[in-house]
């Protein structure tokens, strides 16, 4: 998939394999040529991809060859057992979650799902949990405070299922209960943005000792298109839409609401899974070992004072 801002830098690695098909097939020394058309490229991604507008950063975060969920967990941890169902309604696929090992180091993971093709989307019902979602990661997260393991959700979510029968079922209910209840986990919570962040449907599992986005993502209260509809009738103003919500991770880092960046590499995290993978253990375990010293009476305090500060209240 080819995003448009990624154009120009196509046209030039098409150029360098011209050249290189022509110094295969030739004896024409090109490897000055090669090595400059290199040196143009990489300062081309970097110039490009360090002035993305929020628009551009947003395409990124659902370029459909980005890791998901499962693609993290099966990445970072040994011996991940996933568990299912909310012991009330079913198993909602879109919602995953279980025990699983980083180095050795006992954790849960719990996270939104999407899909990697049409019929896996259809079944991960494109990432959107219903109530039974919400319920089974708080079943799961008491289970990891039972067994006094730390909690890692990851987030990417174009948002919580608005159907009717979401509605009949609760789905107001069971994203409040779980803020409600991750305020008062006892163990570590580590949450992660690793794709979309959007709305209820991102902070029914965002409530967090430490919340941190990966380099392009994006979370907000709704996406640019649905806002963009609600304000000029179109979602033809989605771009400055997005320019206006502020939903990029440095703007969400500067309002105070996240509590770190995560670096993806050079053109997104698509182009390098692995290594996008390996950075993230890295700071997870660094994350929750500066966590697991704080006293759990302590932590809980901190993470109520913390989210108590976001916003701005006028008397």
């Amino acid at each position: 998939m080819l995003l448009d801002f990624e154009q120009p830098i196509v046209a030039l690695e098409g150029k360098l394999l011209e050249m290189q098909k022509l110094a295969d097939e030739s004896d024409v020394d090109v490897s000055e040529a090669v090595a400059a058309l290199q040196a143009k490229i990489k300062a081309l991604k970097k110039e490009t991809y360090a002035n993305l507008t929020r628009w551009q950063r947003v395409q990124l975060s659902r370029h459909p060859e980005r890791p998901y969920t499962l693609d993290y967990i099966e990445g970072m941890a040994d011996k991940f057992v996933e568990l299912h169902g909310d012991r009330t309604v079913g198993d909602d696929k879109a919602m995953v979650g279980g025990f699983g090992e980083i180095d050795g180091h006992p954790v849960m993971f719990i996270g939104q799902q999407k899909g990697h093709n049409t019929k896996q989307r259809q079944f991960r019902n494109f990432g959107m949990p219903n109530p039974e979602g919400y319920r089974k990661a708080l079943r799961l997260m008491k289970l990891a405070e039972k067994f006094n393991v730390p909690v890692v959700t990851l987030i990417d979510t174009p948002g919580a299922f608005p159907g009717l029968e979401a509605e009949e079922r609760g789905q107001g209910e069971a994203i409040a209960r779980n803020l409600k209840e991750m305020f008062m986990l006892k163990v570590p919570v580590v949450c992660v943005i690793i794709g979309e962040g959007a709305s209820g449907g991102a902070l029914g599992i965002a409530i967090g000792d430490r919340v941190l986005m990966l380099e392009n993502t994006w979370y907000s209260v709704i996406s640019p298109e649905s806002c963009s509809s609600i304000l000029w009738r179109s979602w033809d103003y989605k771009e400055q839409a997005a320019e206006a919500l502020k939903l990029t991770a440095i703007d969400m880092q500067k309002a105070g609401l996240v509590d770190g960046i995560v670096k993806e590499p050079l053109g997104g995290a698509h182009t390098a899974p692995e290594q996008m993978i390996e950075t993230l253990k890295n700071t997870l375990l660094k994350t929750l070992k500066e966590l697991e010293s704080i006293a759990p009476a302590d932590r809980i305090s901190q993470r109520i004072d913390k989210f108590s500060a976001m916003g701005v209240v006028v008397e």
